[in-house]
């Protein structure tokens, strides 16, 4: 099936080429284009990010000089300048690119959701993480007397580990005023750190159905209804309590009634107070979920490690936002990819091994056979290394 065909085109092959161009020809998104092509584009920018470009000069240097690959990988037949790949970033509507996004997020989602987690529901955890950026070259995006920045709100599905929801702010938007961009689902759970504490944003939460989980943030002035103040129960749950505010403005701004937890985590040697509108799941698995939050603080950290959204490669907002989504279209092909195929690795595995062999001819699944002979020689040569040096 692959034979003959480059490593990047195989992945190519993962995209939904078609739904693209239906968004392409809802934005006229390739009207008076003649060679370099919105799919092009995208292509491009994907093999700047698996390859791990730190600019626009080092992709277009690479592509230079795999010039005559260039068709063969989807970039069009005609030569890739800086000039037109600094244009299209610049001038082509990044809806396009954000609508795909959103596409890539919802197949990825799909194949993962088979993976096994503790509880039974719809895990979301919701956090941002800031970009700073130079000042003369982002004016837009000031938030600062000398720096620029933006924010990336992201809503990030626990259990299949994909972001499902990408909010771009500039980095002076506070945090808790992107709880209201979030697509909320009726009975699925939304996990948040103290700097989302909004009782009246919380609230609606509430109302509509779903379910929050958040630590609490200064004191409060509530009343106990049910629950014990201190348990000698499992789990290192201190007190599961029924409370109701009662602060003046507390109580107006969240009416009903709260759930309030307390966990002692040995690991950092303190206690972590939860408070959340669920009375049916055990006050372990709430301190359970809230524990499953750092994991979008590591997607963070593995996104910005290993894709490119530090350093960008066009200084307008919407080079920027195209920039960004081609960064998680490349992060969820990579998913799809080791889901799909059965690859049993980790995505960084998975990545890591990829960048690698771009330009490489081998099928997918043979790339990661050889991968694993080459560890086992290398574990079997660590075994033998102490005998060698040992004389016998």
């Amino acid at each position: 099936m692959h034979t003959g065909k480059y490593v990047f085109a195989q992945l190519v092959e993962f995209l939904p080429q078609k739904f693209f161009q239906r968004i392409v020809l809802e934005y006229q998104g390739d009207k008076y284009v003649k060679s370099f092509s919105c799919w092009n584009q995208m292509l491009v920018m994907m093999y700047g990010q698996l390859a791990g470009c730190d600019s626009l000069r080092e992709l277009v240097s690479i592509l230079e000089v795999h010039s005559r690959k260039s068709y063969h990988l989807g970039f069009g037949k005609s030569g890739i300048t800086r000039s037109n790949l600094s244009k299209a970033n610049e001038n082509r509507d990044y809806h396009i690119f954000e609508k795909f996004a959103y596409k890539m997020i919802d197949i990825a989602q799909k194949k993962r959701l088979t993976r096994e987690f503790e509880i039974e529901g719809r895990f979301y955890a919701f956090d941002s993480t800031t970009i700073d950026l130079c000042l003369s070259l982002f004016w837009w995006a000031k938030f600062r007397k000398t720096k620029s920045g933006i924010k990336m709100h992201t809503l990030f599905d626990v259990a299949t580990q994909i972001p499902a929801f990408i909010h771009i702010t500039e980095a002076r938007v506070h945090d808790s005023k992107a709880m209201d961009e979030i697509p909320y689902e009726p009975n699925a759970y939304y996990i948040f750190d103290r700097g989302y504490f909004d009782l009246a944003k919380l609230y609606h939460i509430n109302i509509i159905k779903s379910n929050f989980v958040i630590r609490q943030r200064g004191k409060l002035k509530y009343e106990v209804i049910q629950g014990d103040e201190l348990l000698d129960g499992p789990d290192n749950i201190l007190f599961d309590q029924v409370i109701r505010l009662t602060g003046p403005l507390t109580k107006q701004k969240y009416s009903g009634k709260l759930r309030r937890i307390g966990f002692y985590c040995h690991e950092h040697r303190r206690t972590f107070i939860y408070l959340s509108n669920n009375f049916e799941i055990k006050a372990s698995e709430i301190a359970l979920l809230y524990k499953k939050r750092w994991q979008i603080e590591l997607f963070f950290k593995w996104i910005k490690q290993h894709l490119h959204i530090k350093s960008f490669w066009g200084t307008s907002e919407n080079a920027v936002r195209i920039q960004i989504y081609t960064a998680i279209i490349a992060y969820c092909l990579v998913a799809i990819v080791e889901s799909e195929l059965k690859l049993g690795r980790t995505t960084f595995d998975v990545l890591r091994i990829l960048s690698a062999s771009l330009l490489d001819k081998t099928g997918i699944i043979e790339l990661f056979k050889h991968d694993e002979k080459a560890n086992n020689m290398d574990n079997s040569i660590d075994l033998q290394l102490p005998l060698i040096f040992s004389g016998h």
